[in-house]
């Protein structure tokens, strides 16, 4: 081991100027703003419009400004990695759609799929070549076009989803401050519960596929809802005490933004007050992997210098994940 520490230097995000309020969308399926709110939180979401604009375009978005942030170079950027469910293609890799969009030339870049938990688990993953010593700025971004795979005939998951993106920059930490410690899951067999059937190679693409609208999100919202509550709450408690913390001791929550409901009963189930728990669901909807960085993008002028923060996820696999981070710099 090197003894260096990863530390988030930066964070930036980007969602697209269109608005899909829950009124629209009551003229689009049987559903109504006060039904849509009461159980998910979700007021509005963001869409990205247009032909040939993919989950690429959201990240890089996001990398430019980040870039500008911090006042780098994008040439300046060793390595970039993407998390997405929701890729431009399935080759090349979205991230190096990205690298190739910003003008990264000088970085390596692949993609992480992990569903929802997809950014948490490029974070870890990433911090572990800042630790290594043979990288000094890793970017990880977290960038999904869910309204590509919604069917917005089914009232179950289109009020659900919106598109957007976030990224972070990972850089060696000079002081106490960064990545501390990560738990990381993953169980297949929930793999039924939660997925996007066809367009992979058990089930190509075809008229049959798609006549069967299997290439849009299948849920079955009560069995995720027991599984993420009771997940999320499992590793967030066993990150902090593997690090001897306690609720008073952590400054922020940073939940996945699946469900209001969801996070309310992760909150509780960690016995930390309401007040230290992140919320943008309202404005975003669940952008998959875009959401624990556009809560960091969101609440970084409240964030300060030697914060406990607890990231926590859970993504359709089942995968799920919670991670400790002491925040490394004031905005």
């Amino acid at each position: 081991m090197t003894g260096i520490r990863s530390a988030i230097t930066a964070v930036h995000g980007y969602v697209p100027d269109y608005v899909l309020t829950n009124d629209e969308l009551a003229t689009m399926v049987d559903t109504n703003d006060e039904w849509i709110q009461s159980r998910t939180g979700v007021k509005e979401r963001r869409i990205l419009k247009g032909d040939g604009q993919g989950s690429s375009v959201l990240g890089a978005e996001a990398v430019k400004g980040l870039c500008e942030k911090r006042g780098i170079d994008p040439g300046e950027i060793d390595m970039l990695i993407c998390a997405t469910a929701t890729p431009d293609m399935l080759f090349p890799a979205t991230a190096n759609l990205i690298t190739d969009k910003v003008g990264a030339v000088n970085a390596f870049g692949y993609d992480v799929m992990a569903a929802c938990s997809g950014f948490l688990f490029a974070l870890t993953t990433g911090s572990k070549f800042v630790e290594s010593g043979s990288h000094k700025k890793v970017v990880i971004v977290g960038a999904d076009k869910m309204s590509s795979i919604v069917d917005y005939t089914d009232r179950t998951t289109c009020i659900l989803f919106g598109d957007g993106a976030g990224a972070v920059l990972l850089e060696p930490s000079d002081d106490e401050n960064g990545i501390i410690d990560s738990v990381l899951r993953s169980d297949g067999s929930g793999s039924e519960f939660l997925y996007l059937k066809a367009g992979g190679s058990a089930y190509p693409a075809s008229h049959e596929t798609v006549d069967n609208r299997q290439h849009y999100i299948h849920q079955e919202g009560q069995t995720v809802f027991k599984f993420a509550v009771k997940k999320m709450a499992e590793v967030s408690v066993e990150v902090m005490e593997r690090n001897d913390l306690k609720g008073s001791d952590i400054a922020w929550l940073v939940p996945h933004q699946a469900n209001r409901r969801i996070i309310d009963a992760t909150a509780n189930m960690m016995d930390l007050d309401h007040s230290k728990v992140m919320l943008n669901i309202h404005k975003y909807g669940n952008t998959t992997s875009g959401t624990l960085p556009l809560c960091l993008w969101d609440w970084e002028d409240k964030l300060k210098k030697g914060d406990n923060l607890i990231l926590a996820a859970f993504g359709g696999g089942f995968t799920w994940g919670a991670t400790y981070v002491k925040w490394a710099y004031n905005a």
